[in-house]
């Protein structure tokens, strides 16, 4: 028998995340998976990104993640969404080919060769003394392994409702499994009942494009990957279309609700506010006479596409008759009925910041089985519980991600300090710091942490160290740098204020009718500089003291997060705690007084008791 260091179970975009980390950095890895041909899979949304998403994309390729990587490979339409906005909500989302994606990132995994792949339903989890210790598979086999990673999705006892038809399956009609959740009851680990779901796919070739607005591409293609060419990266996009719903779409809705499984009582798990289906959007925005319907192809070779904004569990007569009354699909064919799915999932409270159980050591959580949703929080969380797998494997300590440093830190604290009642969704106000936390600068903030893993080679390091040193060398220069009333006649052009006296470039660079770029015609020693390189010195000069702002912000919660509190605290004897607070505390275990402070129930009075009694114990000490 094969020893392996790291098992991965499932093979979604958490699993496949988890998997390559742990096979890059040296661990030996299996991944097991109810299908081989479902690795990668999308059984929701043919596209990666999008609003806040975007982020998390270009963090996990920071870290020396694959997602990035693999949609630039796979893209079929790249739109940058949010430009009208500033650049801390600019997001980058692209439609993929959704079996071109599928087939990639399995021709990745099976290059690596710390990486095994293995078709087989896990069944079992083995600990002793809240030690992990390995795996069973349904046929009995033992696999025994250093650590391991969960990545089930939304595969857990999970079933499929569309109307009153009901079906114990996953997505896209496989197989799901059952044995698992029985093994986490008896290890202690508090679960939940979560829903999702998707829309009806249809026949491209039924519909009718001349009703609907037209949804380009970007005219210049912006990859997601730091290292994609982003001249090689441009190709000709596939459209995707605009319509609406109707009154007649509503109606239809309305006088069948009493048929649809959410509305009937027949489901019984939670679904995500953020996401609603359309049976949903009809009943809480009942003023609303339309609703956004966008038509998208799921790939080059397919004429299936997916209909965006509709998500329903209607029956399938319902469908097709609520789907025909939008224009552009009156004579629409139903490919694939759209379908609620409900599974089991976990309390990411029982989490430790690097996604490891706390009271099993070794074993770690990632993607939807924690309660989150979308692809690109699932792949962030895999990645972040692959590292910490092999880290744990080679015995070397966690990395972590605070949410001062990416979305991805404020998207696992959130999950394990404050769980969620709902399918969790990234969105860019759950980021208190957004303005450091660009898209564009997710390289400077993360490379170092993917570099020190082992992710992140040293070649492509030391190309992110050159670019900084680049960054750095221009905004020092173009401080240095004077423009003089020789340059009133250009900035006339451009109905900027005239200059009286010298004022140096970077001043010039703040005033908002101007930027970096468009000074270039004054600037005429300005070096050879790559277009991202002038993005950064453009940002951090013209929101300089929005920056520094939220700079001082991050230092005062680095002060809270550095107040470590004793890992034996026993917070029923601090006098002054509300029974709530020591209810949650005592349940959440916080490392330091910044993550006691974002639990749920704990108030800033609670959070001041704290400080006092940590001041008053190192007093006594």
């Amino acid at each position: 028998m094969t020893d392996y260091d790291v098992v991965i179970i499932g093979g979604g975009h958490a699993g496949c995340e988890a998997a390559l980390a742990c096979a890059r950095m040296g661990v030996k890895t299996i991944m097991f998976v109810m299908n081989l041909d479902s690795i990668a899979m999308m059984p929701c949304n043919p596209n990666i990104g999008g609003t806040s998403k975007g982020h998390l994309v270009r963090e996990i390729d920071a870290l020396g993640g694959e997602m990035a990587k693999n949609i630039d490979k796979t893209f079929i339409q790249s739109r940058m969404l949010n430009t009208g906005k500033g650049p801390a909500v600019h997001s980058l989302r692209a439609q993929a080919d959704k079996a071109a994606y599928a087939t990639e990132m399995l021709k990745t995994l099976q290059s690596e060769p710390n990486l095994s792949l293995r078709q087989s339903e896990v069944t079992d989890i083995s600990v002793q003394n809240g030690e992990l210790k390995g795996v069973f598979t349904r046929s009995g086999a033992f696999t025994p392994c250093k650590a391991a990673v969960i990545c089930v999705g939304t595969y857990m006892r999970s079933r499929c409702l569309c109307g009153d038809v009901i079906t114990d399956v996953g997505p896209n009609g496989l197989k799901n499994a059952k044995r698992l959740s029985e093994s986490f009851a008896k290890l202690d680990v508090s679960m939940m009942r979560f829903k999702t779901g998707t829309p009806a796919r249809i026949d491209g070739a039924t519909i009718d494009r001349s009703k609907m607005q037209i949804q380009p591409g970007d005219e210049v293609i912006t990859p997601f990957s730091f290292d994609t060419d982003a001249s090689g990266a441009q190709r000709v996009q596939v459209p995707c279309y605009l319509t609406y719903t109707n009154e007649r779409t509503h109606r239809i809705i309305r006088q069948n609700l009493s048929r649809s499984p959410i509305y009937s009582n027949i489901i019984e798990g939670t679904g995500a506010r953020y996401c609603p289906s359309i049976e949903d959007k009809i009943v809480r925005f009942a003023d609303k006479d339309r609703h956004q319907v966008f038509i998208e192809p799921e790939g080059e070779n397919t004429t299936e596409m997916y209909v965006s904004g509709m998500s329903t569990s209607m029956p399938e007569d319902v469908q097709e008759a609520m789907y025909r009354t939008v224009p552009g699909l009156e004579n629409c064919r139903l490919t694939r009925n759209g379908y609620a799915i409900e599974y089991d999932c976990i309390d990411a409270t029982q989490l430790t910041l690097s996604l490891e159980f706390k009271h099993i050591k070794g074993l770690f959580s990632a993607g939807q089985f924690n309660g989150s949703s979308g692809y690109e929080e699932a792949a962030a969380q895999g990645l972040v519980a692959g590292i910490n797998a092999a880290l744990f494997a080679l015995k070397k300590p966690a990395m972590t991600i605070d949410r001062s440093e990416g979305y991805i830190g404020v998207l696992i604290d959130d999950l394990t300090a404050k769980g969620s009642d709902e399918p969790y969704r990234m969105m860019t106000s759950r980021a208190e710091y957004r303005l450091l936390l660009r898209q564009d600068n997710a390289d400077l903030r993360l490379m170092p942490k993917g570099y020190a893993a082992g992710l992140v080679p040293k070649d492509r390091f030391e190309r992110f160290e050159a670019k900084r040193e680049s960054i750095e060398r221009e905004i020092k220069r173009v401080g240095q740098v004077m423009a003089t009333p020789e340059a009133n006649a250009f900035l006339r052009s451009q109905n900027s204020a005239e200059l009286n006296s010298g004022v140096p470039l970077r001043d010039l660079i703040k005033r908002p009718e101007l930027d970096y770029l468009k000074l270039a015609p004054i600037d005429r020693n300005r070096p050879k500089i790559t277009r991202d390189v002038a993005e950064q010195v453009n940002v951090r000069i013209k929101f300089e003291g929005y920056i520094k702002r939220q700079t001082e912000q991050v230092e005062r919660f680095k002060r809270l997060e550095d107040k470590k509190l004793p890992e034996n605290i026993d917070y029923s004897t601090i006098s002054g705690l509300r029974i709530e607070a020591r209810q949650k505390l005592s349940a959440a275990m916080p490392a330091n007084i910044g993550r006691a402070s974002r639990i749920t129930g704990v108030s800033p009075s609670d959070t001041a008791v704290l400080l006092a009694y940590i001041k008053k114990a190192r007093v006594q000490s």
